[in-house]
């Protein structure tokens, strides 16, 4: 079952728009492997962020445990 007014795929790229179901194959694999880079870069952006926040959560237990440990003092 098909919608009447459901509009073909379209790739916009550097401005132009481009019918992507009259492509020819290597372009659309191409444009599949950018947006599977795509769906990459995502999900290691979002693990960075995680990975921030953690090292955050480390850094500010770390210094509370070292509130009461005495420094080496300088020059030493």
């Amino acid at each position: 079952m098909t919608d009447a007014n459901q509009q073909p795929p379209v790739l916009t790229f550097e401005g132009n728009r481009y019918d992507l179901n009259s492509l020819p194959q290597e372009v659309k694999e191409l444009v599949r492997g950018m947006q599977v880079a795509d769906a990459q870069l995502r999900m290691h952006e979002d693990t960075l962020k995680v990975l921030a926040v953690g090292r955050q959560s480390m850094a500010m237990q770390l210094n509370d445990k070292l509130k009461d440990v005495s420094p080496i003092p300088e020059g030493s």
